[in-house]
């Protein structure tokens, strides 16, 4: 493992309780930072917690509801004193179904998570890296968001926002020492496979000229670097980790 320098720093990584989320978590951890694990599930996000030792705390949030993230956010500040790193990492795939066949409560759950979810969390948690002159954040969007993937159009659609949401914000923090990144990862053997069919699963390695899917620990390393001073420069970009999938 490189080293990655975040002694001091304090992040936030929303659905940190496991897959791409405990991987980062762990990771940042590894490197120094203190992290507190915002997660739906706060018995699994504990079991983690746990897992990972010193260095992480806990907090039960909603993401998609506005006054849970603000109560989370307070919660944090109260433990750590400072918000250095935002990951935007909570998410879910949404059943596989056609654009035609897709009930609307289905599209807007999946839209409520995906996208509203790291607009909230930003909106609450700038104005305290506005007010410290520092800060990071980083949105998980996927490849999915770039090219658009047949019988999951709510999921596409919701990470193709985050990326848009990713690149306007860039622009509005550019002129502070706060930047604002995406990565767009191909899928992982994660437990968000468990809401996909296997058809899904199978067209989703097709695709991928390394003929496998991305490990945690790949995605979490390039995230510690956007989460880092080292990223320096790079705001409002899309750093790509598909495995040869994306074609821009």
């Amino acid at each position: 493992m490189n080293k990655i320098d975040l002694n001091g720093r304090a992040a936030v990584v929303t659905g940190g309780a496991q897959g791409f989320g405990r991987a980062i978590a762990e990771r940042f951890v590894a490197s120094g930072a203190k992290v507190a694990i915002w997660d739906f599930d706060q018995a699994l996000a504990e079991k983690t917690a746990k897992a990972i030792g010193d260095g992480a705390i806990v907090v039960k949030v909603d993401v998609s509801d506005a006054a849970s993230v603000d109560a989370a956010r307070d919660a944090t500040l109260k433990a750590f004193g400072r918000i250095d790193i935002l990951v935007n990492n909570a998410g879910i795939a949404g059943i596989n179904k056609t654009v035609w066949e897709t009930d609307l409560e289905e599209w807007r759950k999946v839209m409520r998570i995906n996208l509203d979810g790291p607009f909230i969390c930003c909106k609450a948690i700038v104005p305290v890296m506005l007010k410290q002159k520092y800060g990071r954040v980083v949105n998980i969007a996927s490849i999915a968001g770039k090219e658009g993937n047949p019988n999951a159009a709510h999921y596409s659609a919701s990470k193709a926002g985050l990326i848009a949401l990713t690149k306007s914000l860039g622009k509005e923090l550019a002129a502070h020492d706060i930047l604002v990144n995406a990565v767009t990862p191909a899928a992982a053997k994660t437990a968000i496979f468990d809401q996909l069919t296997q058809q899904h699963i199978d067209f989703m390695l097709s695709k991928i000229p390394k003929g496998r899917f991305v490990l945690v620990e790949e995605l979490a390393a390039m995230v510690a670097w956007l989460a880092s001073e080292d990223c320096g420069f790079s705001t409002g970009a899309v750093f790509d980790i598909s495995g040869g999938r994306a074609t821009y």
